[in-house]
């Protein structure tokens, strides 16, 4: 993505006629105002002449992204010109980080990309996923165009905040975009008018003999679901797999490993690939799962406990029984009558509610986990610990199971009528919001999505307050 200009004014002599853009700019013209202003009329030229490298190549990404975008503004009823947003943003790379530490095609902050339910540790960055970062995109939108009902101000509040947006207001006692202008940070004023001129080098670039060479589309891909450890390096040089096609699929891993405490994470892998991986999964997941107990004995790690891509047909989940070996050096097999049982390591998940004097280090000496990992899992920074903060952690137990159970089966189909009758019999589960809270953070605690939790609480916005009593299951 270039640096893009702050504003600039029009020569004398503008190469582009300014009678011709406002009869454009008016024909194009849907939701959103295409407002004429010279700062607009200089950035067309600036991405015709200056930029067309850069014009060029948001042509030919276009057919990458926006069928993704345009479902996802449709799905929320906004302006489907909103698309044209992320070329300014990001120049449509889902992984730029901008100085200030802003990422993704949407370019959220840290924080607000968390508010929005976009994922970010050590190994993953939910920011960088189109999808996700998409959804999370068009919800904040739709909340500033619901505070200021206004879409020129909208977009204005995307780049420097609602906040500075109404300071302007304020200061300038404007009530729309092109009355607050001059009163705005000079890259917020530059910001609507690089929009504007994008929306009509989208729509009549080739016009002003700028063509795309040659346009990408999206790599047709299957899913497997990953839990716990793996290489990712490894597995791609043993499945055949090109690792820059893997991270091009996959631009939210910001590793070549994904961790211990991996779960359900969707790792999309090329199609032309998929069947290779699926006839030789024993030797590929084998390579890329394994790790090093303690006596030195490799055990496989579960790599699936849930269907992908090809449905029922036991070709995923993947699972090894572990092959843990006793001091004598003989494997840890129990005879029960003629059959052979064979002990497996797995990771279960419990939570734990913090009690008063409690401090993380005497909470993971009782679970048997390292300080480090319970501050990973829970998103904590330094020690800090409140009384009644639920804690999510994850413990290595031991179960026994027949020997000739070496790959996992998939989950047995659940009776509808069955599961109905013990969805009426569960009682409902409530949180008391803590301060601190949002709803990010209660989501994650409980395993829920953002917009299960709003529907569930009947909640609009991103609000809530300090005891505040929110359903969690019903």
């Amino acid at each position: 993505m270039p640096s893009l200009p702050e504003v600039e004014e029009i020569g004398p002599n503008p190469a582009v006629p300014e009678k011709l853009l406002k009869e454009r700019f008016a024909k194009l013209e849907k939701s959103i105002p295409l407002t004429y202003h010279k700062s607009s009329h200089e950035f067309v030229e600036y991405f015709i002449y200056k930029k067309a490298k850069f014009t060029q190549t948001m042509m030919e990404r276009m057919p990458l992204y926006f069928p993704l975008f345009e479902k996802a503004l449709a799905k929320h009823g906004l302006p489907t010109e909103l698309k044209y947003l992320s070329m300014i943003e990001s120049g449509l790379n889902p992984t730029v980080i901008s100085h200030a530490r802003a990422g993704g095609l949407w370019q959220f902050m840290p924080a607000t990309g968390r508010e929005f339910g976009l994922y970010q540790d050590k190994y993953i960055d939910e920011r960088f996923e189109p999808a996700k970062a998409t959804e999370a995109a068009c919800l904040y939108l739709k909340q500033l165009y619901n505070i200021f009902g206004d879409w020129e101000l909208a977009l204005a509040s995307y780049n420097t905040g609602p906040g500075n947006v109404k300071r302007a207001m304020r200061r300038s006692r404007g009530t729309t975009f092109w009355t607050i202008y001059n009163v705005l940070p000079r890259e917020t004023r530059s910001y609507v008018p690089q929009y504007v001129a994008m929306n009509y080098m989208m729509n009549y670039g080739y016009d002003h003999g700028i063509f795309p060479e040659s346009a990408e589309f999206q790599i047709p891909n299957d899913t497997i679901h990953i839990n716990g450890y793996i290489d990712l390096a490894t597995f791609c040089n043993n499945a055949s797999i090109d690792f820059e096609i893997l991270k091009k699929l996959n631009p939210q891993i910001t590793k070549t490993i994904l961790p211990d405490q991996t779960r359900d994470f969707v790792l999309k892998v090329p199609s032309v690939q998929f069947t290779y991986l699926v006839s030789n999964r024993s030797s590929i997941m084998d390579s890329c799962t394994r790790r090093y107990l303690a006596s030195g004995v490799m055990v496989a790690k579960a790599d699936s406990t849930k269907t992908d891509s090809l449905g029922n047909n036991g070709s995923f989940p993947y699972v090894l029984a572990s092959n843990v070996q006793n001091a004598s050096g003989d494997e840890d097999y129990e005879e029960d009558g003629e059959e052979e049982t064979i002990q497996r390591s797995r990771t279960k998940r419990v939570s734990y509610t913090v009690r008063r004097g409690d401090v993380l280090a005497g909470i993971a000496r009782k679970y048997g986990v390292s300080v480090v990992s319970l501050r990973k899992w829970n998103h904590i920074r330094r020690n800090n610990i409140r009384r009644g903060q639920r804690l999510v952690i994850y413990k290595e137990v031991k179960e026994t199971l027949p020997a000739t159970r070496i790959a996992a089966k998939p989950r047995p189909q659940v009776d509808e009528e069955q599961m109905a009758k013990q969805q009426r019999h569960t009682r409902k589960r409530y949180h008391t919001v803590q301060k601190g809270d949002t709803l990010w953070i209660i989501s994650q605690r409980y395993g829920l999505e953002i917009g299960q939790l709003k529907k569930r609480n009947k909640i609009r916005g991103n609000s809530i307050k300090p005891g505040q009593k929110l359903i969690i299951s019903t």
